[in-house]
């Protein structure tokens, strides 16, 4: 991965509500990991009536800490989930039961995979990823570009899969709330079958058109100059895809090959989930029909350089 953005500098404490700017507060959940850094960012925007960005894990505790961080006059109105994994949108369905307020969302945990990754998933390529929350289900569907309008706020969605594929961003203002696409801190995982290297590089570049001017990640610090962080990201991918070519010259290989030959610098802990971006990478390459799998079963096939070898000019 990258190197981060100043970790260190990011260390809110959880539970504690923090307004960022006027009209956004934000509530670190208690969630802390490898895969979420300080934890799940919980974002209320507005006043009066509020909207809640990824309400997070089904923790009681960060249920109680976003109802405090309400003032007595206000109310939450709306629920958005940017995307359902086990680390943002389990919250959602109880949040909306005490406050009466409809979750929106893309769609259910299946929405938004085009038919290669669905085609996947049923040859069983699956695991590895961040935790998928298999039941939920919004009230209420966007589409990509709707705008949902509060009392002194309004949100756009912009569909960006990718990292899943029913992941949306919002747009608010000329700030853009980022879920799990675009962190200071890290890159995201890309976890085939539900995460798709082609469609995330897609919405990168689909975010880097937007020229936001502040973004409000699903974890740590807001990126403050997104334009860089944006191009870092791409500029990541497009390396890791020439790594992974440089070390198929040399000759075929299985995908936990390719990963310790790459990531020699990650902690043996975090190589599965290498893996699993070696894997869509993979995919990606053999889409592109670069790559040549020498069996049917990705998970432990060798694969080779197609007779064009990419990049070979």
């Amino acid at each position: 991965m990258p190197p981060p953005f100043d970790p260190a500098g990011f260390n809110p404490v959880p539970g504690r509500s923090e307004t960022l700017s006027p009209g956004l507060r934000r509530v670190l959940a208690p969630n802390p990991s490898a895969m979420t850094f300080r934890g799940t960012n919980t974002y209320l925007v507005g006043t009066g009536a509020v909207a809640v960005i990824d309400p997070g894990p089904a923790l009681p505790d960060h249920l109680d800490a976003i109802l405090a961080a309400l003032a007595p006059d206000e109310r939450i109105s709306h629920v958005f989930v940017t995307h359902s994994h086990v680390d943002h949108s389990p919250l959602a369905r109880e949040l909306a039961r005490v406050t009466g307020a409809p979750v929106l969302a893309f769609g259910d945990s299946r929405s938004g995979m085009r038919p290669r990754m669905r085609q996947l998933a049923a040859q069983g390529v699956a695991g590895g990823g961040e935790g998928v929350d298999a039941d939920f289900a919004p009230d209420v569907t966007l589409a990509d570009g709707a705008v949902i309008e509060g009392g002194d706020w309004a949100l756009r969605a912009l569909w960006t899969p990718g990292h899943l594929g029913n992941h949306l961003c919002f747009a608010w203002g000329d700030e853009v709330f980022s879920g799990d696409l675009a962190m200071g801190w890290a890159s995201s995982l890309i976890s085939p079958p539900e995460g798709d290297l082609g469609a995330y590089m897609a919405s990168l570049a689909r975010l880097r058109g937007l020229g936001a001017r502040r973004l409000h990640p699903g974890h740590g610090a807001p990126v403050e100059d997104p334009a860089a962080r944006l191009e870092d990201l791409i500029s990541h991918r497009r390396s890791r895809e020439a790594e992974i070519i440089r070390a198929l010259r040399l000759g075929p290989a299985t995908i936990e090959a390719l990963t310790r030959t790459i990531y020699t610098d990650v902690a043996p802990q975090l190589l599965p989930a290498a893996s699993r971006n070696v894997l869509s990478h993979i995919i990606d390459l053999m889409d592109k029909n670069s790559v040549v799998a020498e069996g049917s079963a990705l998970l432990t096939s060798r694969f080779h350089l197609a007779a064009a070898d990419p990049g070979a000019s």
